[in-house]
C-alpha cells in the first residue's frame, strides 16, 4: 500500500464532521484495495492477527454488524459480538460499566451501536480502546456515510458538483447527517426533501437545499438516496398513513424519471418496500443498493486496518 502522510492509527471514528478530507480520502483509497481482497477466492489475511474487536450492539443490525464481523475476520482479527439482549444490560448494567468491563478484557477496538445520541463520544471518553461509531441514535453513522460516498465515486468517478437528493425521514436519520457532512466536504450539492414533520427545523444551516416537494429535489439529480421510514423512532401523527406517505413522497418509477437518466438509486437498508421505495425501482437498473452492501464491507475493512495498523502493508501481519 502506498504510504500516506495522514494516519488514522488509534483514532476514534465518531462522525464525519470530525474527519478531515484527507482522512476520508485515505479511507476511500484503502477501501479500493480491500474490495480486491473481498473478490478473492481466499479472503483471509494475517494483517490483524492478535488484535481483538468487540461488536457491541444495543440496537438490531444485519448489514453493519455482519460486515464489521466479516471485516475483522477477513483481516485475521478475533471478533466477538455482544448484543444488549444477551448481555448484563438486561440486568441493569450501565453503559459505562459495560464499556469498562469490555476494556478490562484487553480489546483493541469497540464497534458500538446505541440508541442514545452522543453515546459514541461518551464511550471514547470513558475507555481507551478505539471506538468506531456504528450508529448513535439519530446523530451519526460515519461508516454508512463513507460507504455511500465510496459507491457514488466508484460509479460516477467523482463527488464534486454532483447533485445528490436525500429523500424521506431526515429527522430521525443518522444516515442523512453523515451523508450530508461527507458529501458537502467533498464538494457535492445536497438537496433534501420529506414531510415537514420529518425535517429538522434548522437543517438548511448545514448547507443543504431544502424542498417541500420531493419532485423538486429529484429534478436533474445525479444520485437519489432514499431513507428508511424509521417506524421504531416514530411518534404518532408525523404523517397520516403509510399509503399517504407513499403517494406523496415514495420513490417510484415516475418520480425517479425526474432525475438524470443515469442517476444512481441508493438506500441504506433495510427497505420498507412499497412505502419509501417501490419494489420495481429498488431492484431496477439504476439501483446500486447491493453494491452499497459490498462496499460497506470494504469500507469497514479499511477502517479497522487503518485504526489498528496506521496503514502498513495489507498482506502482512500486524
Amino acid at each position: 500500500m502506498k504510504k500516506s502522510q495522514v494516519s488514522l492509527r488509534d483514532k476514534d471514528i465518531l462522525d464525519l464532521e470530525s474527519m478531515t478530507i484527507q482522512e476520508m480520502e485515505l479511507v476511500l483509497e484503502t477501501a479500493k484495495e480491500m474490495k480486491n481482497i473481498i473478490d478473492r477466492d481466499i479472503k483471509k489475511l494475517p494483517t490483524l492477527r492478535g488484535k481483538s474487536i468487540i461488536n457491541l450492539f444495543f440496537e438490531p443490525s444485519t448489514r453493519t454488524r455482519t460486515s464489521f464481523e466479516l471485516a475483522g475476520k477477513y483481516l485475521g482479527a478475533d471478533v466477538v459480538n455482544i448484543t444488549a439482549s444477551a448481555s448484563s444490560v438486561v440486568k441493569g448494567e450501565s453503559l459505562r460499566d459495560t464499556l469498562l468491563t469490555v476494556e478490562a478484557m484487553g480489546v483493541d477496538v469497540i464497534v458500538m451501536r446505541h440508541e442514545a445520541e452522543g453515546s459514541a463520544h461518551f464511550a471514547a471518553k470513558v475507555v481507551k480502546p478505539v471506538i468506531i461509531n456504528a450508529g448513535d441514535g439519530a446523530h451519526a453513522h460515519p461508516t454508512q456515510g463513507l460507504l455511500d460516498i465510496f459507491t457514488i465515486r466508484e460509479k460516477k468517478g467523482r463527488i464534486k458538483d454532483l447533485k445528490v437528493a436525500i429523500i424521506g425521514d431526515i429527522l430521525h436519520s443518522r444516515v442523512a447527517r453523515s451523508n450530508i457532512a461527507g458529501l458537502l466536504k467533498l464538494g457535492a450539492e445536497v438537496h433534501v426533501a420529506g414531510p415537514a414533520t420529518l425535517m429538522p427545523r434548522e437543517i438548511a444551516k448545514l448547507g443543504v437545499t431544502v424542498h417541500t416537494r420531493v419532485e423538486d429535489a429529484l429534478e436533474n439529480a445525479d444520485v437519489v438516496n432514499v431513507l428508511r421510514i424509521q417506524r421504531e423512532r416514530q411518534q404518532k401523527g408525523l404523517f397520516p398513513t403509510a399509503r399517504e406517505y407513499a403517494r406523496i413522497f415514495g420513490i417510484n418509477a415516475s418520480r425517479l424519471a425526474l432525475a438524470k437518466p443515469d442517476a444512481l438509486l441508493m438506500h441504506p437498508g433495510p427497505m420498507n418496500r412499497g412505502l419509501e421505495i417501490a419494489p420495481d425501482v429498488a431492484y431496477g437498473d439504476q439501483s446500486v443498493i447491493q453494491q452499497q452492501v459490498k462496499n460497506g464491507l470494504a469500507i469497514r475493512m479499511a477502517l479497522l486496518f487503518l485504526v489498528l495498523t496506521g496503514g502498513k502493508n495489507i498482506e502482512t501481519s500486524a
